[in-house]
């Protein structure tokens, strides 16, 4: 199984094990006390240094504009959001071993799992290519994750969404937007939020979260779909 993940990575292993603990989550051990391999968490810790290294030389090396911005824009490439897509588009999604509780989370938890399980495979590779390990990680970061900056600088997706949508509002339509709760449900620790984004009277879009941040983050974001900014 592990085999067909490895042609979607596009690097050949030397030693799948190491691959296979790439995808091992905590939880899985304690449900399989035979197993042989470790979690994953620290080929996490190594492949988390590698990609920032490598996305932070590649823009050092390609833009010349100020530390704050090339900042911005990084993390925009190595948040937990970003690299769960990335994740989910390889397939890791169904090579993930973990727990059964675990496999029922299919929110923000999974999206979690995602993320740090690619951070993970990058700690595989770097280890298992040996004195090629740096080469070959830039070489996948490059094709998997930094082809992803010219949209995130275009779409200007480097801005918190509501940050983004402010801007946008004030130099559009000369109208700072503001957010109302529209609905809010369910009991105090698992409470939903719907939100409106409004600008002026006209509700442009609504998003919901676990939060009232949350529900305006989404908001936000589906403002700036809708109105194409």
């Amino acid at each position: 199984m592990v085999e067909e993940l490895m042609d979607k990575i596009g690097v050949k292993f030397n030693d799948l094990d190491l691959l296979k603990q790439a995808l091992t989550h905590r939880s899985y051990l304690n449900e399989h006390r035979e197993y042989k391999l470790e979690h994953n968490e620290r080929l996490e810790f190594l492949g988390d240094a590698v990609l920032e290294l490598v996305v932070t030389e590649y823009l050092y090396k390609n833009y010349s504009n100020p530390e704050g911005e090339m900042t911005n824009w990084r993390a925009a490439l190595v948040c937990g959001e970003m690299l769960a897509k990335i994740s989910k588009e390889l397939g890791v999604e169904d090579y993930l071993m973990m727990s059964k509780g675990e496999a029922k989370d299919v929110g923000r938890a999974r999206q979690y799992l995602l993320a740090n399980a690619f951070e993970a495979i990058i700690g595989a590779i770097y280890l298992d290519q040996k004195e090629k390990g740096y080469a070959v990680c830039k070489e996948f970061i490059s094709k998997k994750v930094i082809t992803r900056l010219p949209d995130i600088i275009e779409k200007k997706l480097y801005l918190d969404p509501k940050s983004h949508f402010q801007e946008e509002a004030q130099e559009r339509v000369g109208i700072t937007p503001a957010y109302r709760v529209l609905e809010e449900s369910g009991p105090d620790h698992d409470k939903r939020f719907v939100m409106g984004a409004f600008l002026g009277d006209e509700m442009v879009a609504k998003g919901d979260g676990l939060s009232k941040q949350e529900a305006q983050r989404s908001a936000a974001e589906k403002a700036i779909e809708s109105k194409g900014w």
